[in-house]
């Protein structure tokens, strides 16, 4: 038992020193340093980069928002909550595949609306149309995206370019230093035959692609319009600075695409400015419908475990790996041999009360009390002899006097004592009442003479011990 306290002890020690390890170690994701060079724009981060209070000012005002945590193709899967506009913030902390921005584009050509909020843009020309930033001041680490005054310096608030409902009761914007402006040019444009009804675009063209020449070119005169697939309405600018458009919006499709250059009027820090706000709800909130934030590509995708995604980010999940692990190590150690083979204890299982009972029950079965006395007899004269210093055979009157001089008895009635447990075993006629008065009174010379206890009685009673 003291054994096992000490295993248990040195486990509650070692658990107790991981525990110990994992919590000096543990670092929330909030305590992380916020920078606008590696900005989280998760609706989940309550940093100065990040979009929660957006979303919950959304949520709280009756707004119908969600967190899409699944793959741009399930957008268009037939459930219970349609996605109406889709919004996709910041730089993102796992990139557009290829195949993902086929399925979103597809979804927007379907009647869907996405609205990007970024510095740049993984989208390419549509319509006809072609989409770039131009990347103003670099951010660094030493700005603090929490600090107005820094993120704001030498920029004057812009106003609409035009009433829209995107701009509606909207007076000035506030962007931050680090905002990039959008240019649009047109594309090629590719030949299709205007007769007989109207043929839809191929759903992911892109006509990036297309080698035919642009209307710009220097050549022979262009295909009459009849000839031709007629150009998209131009993008539509709704904010502009002095380096160029800030905010526009152009059609794909059924759906619509609203591009607008800097997150930071969307983000904790730089909601609160100006119209900051009133913006970012005219740009989600125009269309009716669910509006859903992207945070699959935000890196909290439903791809794993809902209880390990809920405990994800905290020590919960080390603590468990470790004690698994130290389970395993005590259990392979109990099945290995680290020193030479020791026997195993023999215990003996005999009980001399089992052995005495069964014998008496016998000996009581088949009336021989001759037997039983002598079993005790032979043994009381043994020690009696001893303890006299006289052999085992010398007479009983000799015994029982040389007894009785070293000793407090008497020698006649210890004599004739002797002599009744003799003419017992010899033959003479004995009762069971007889035989247990005669046993009882050689129990009572051996307690007497301090003979009661054998020497193998001794030794089992040590070894019990």
């Amino acid at each position: 038992m003291r054994q096992k306290i000490g295993i248990i002890v040195t486990v509650l020690l070692l658990l107790g020193i991981l525990i110990a390890i994992n919590a000096a170690s543990y670092e929330g994701e909030d305590e992380r340093q916020d920078t606008e060079l590696a900005p989280n724009r998760s609706t989940y981060h309550s940093g100065a980069t990040g979009t929660r209070a957006l979303y919950d000012f959304l949520s709280e005002s009756g707004y119908p928002v969600m967190r899409w945590r699944e793959v741009p193709a399930q957008l268009m899967a037939e459930t219970s909550q349609r996605v109406q506009t889709l919004v996709i913030i910041g730089h993102t902390a796992l990139p557009f595949e290829e195949d993902e921005i086929k399925s979103l584009l597809l979804w927007v050509e379907r009647g869907g609306r996405l609205v990007l909020v970024d510095r740049d843009t993984f989208l390419s020309g549509s319509g006809g149309w072609e989409v770039a930033p131009k990347f103003g001041e670099f951010p660094s680490f030493a700005v603090n995206p929490g600090d107005v005054a820094e993120m704001t310096e030498n920029v004057k608030s812009i106003q609409p370019v035009q009433p829209t409902l995107l701009t509606q009761n909207v007076e000035s914007v506030m962007p931050s230093r680090f905002a990039a402006t959008l240019d649009f040019t047109r594309t090629n444009l590719r030949p299709e035959p205007t007769t007989g009804p109207a043929q839809p675009l191929p759903e992911n063209d892109d006509f990036a692609d297309e080698p035919t020449p642009t209307p710009d070119h220097v050549g022979p005169p262009a295909a009459a319009p009849s000839q031709t697939t007629p150009l998209s309405p131009a993008p539509v600018v709704h904010l502009a600075d002095s380096r160029g458009p800030l905010l526009i919006d152009y059609p794909r499709g059924n759906g619509r695409i609203v591009i607008l250059s800097d997150p930071y009027i969307f983000s904790n820090g730089g909601i609160s400015l100006k119209d900051n706000l009133q913006l970012a709800i005219n740009l989600l909130t125009t269309t009716k419908g669910l509006i859903a934030f992207d945070e699959y590509h935000q890196g909290r995708g439903q791809t794993r475990n809902a209880l390990i995604g809920y405990f994800s980010g905290t020590p919960v999940l080390p603590i468990l790996g470790q004690l698994v692990a130290l389970i395993l190590v005590i259990l392979w150690t109990n099945s290995r041999r680290f020193a030479r083979p020791l026997p195993l204890n023999q215990i003996d299982r005999r009980s001399s009360l089992e052995f005495v009972a069964s014998m008496a029950e016998l000996q009581q079965q088949a009336r021989a009390f001759d037997l039983a006395i002598e079993n005790v007899y032979s043994r009381t004269r043994r020690v009696l002899a001893r303890y006299a210093g006289m052999e085992y055979n010398s007479p009983r009157a000799e015994v029982a006097e040389r007894v009785a001089a070293r000793s407090s008895l008497e020698a006649r009635p210890l004599e004739v004592l002797m002599r009744q447990c003799e003419e017992a075993i010899n033959g003479a006629p004995v009762t069971e009442r007889q035989s247990i008065q005669l046993v009882k009174r050689l129990r009572d010379v051996e307690r007497d003479l301090g003979l009661r206890m054998r020497a193998r009685d001794a030794r089992q009673a040590i070894q019990k011990t």
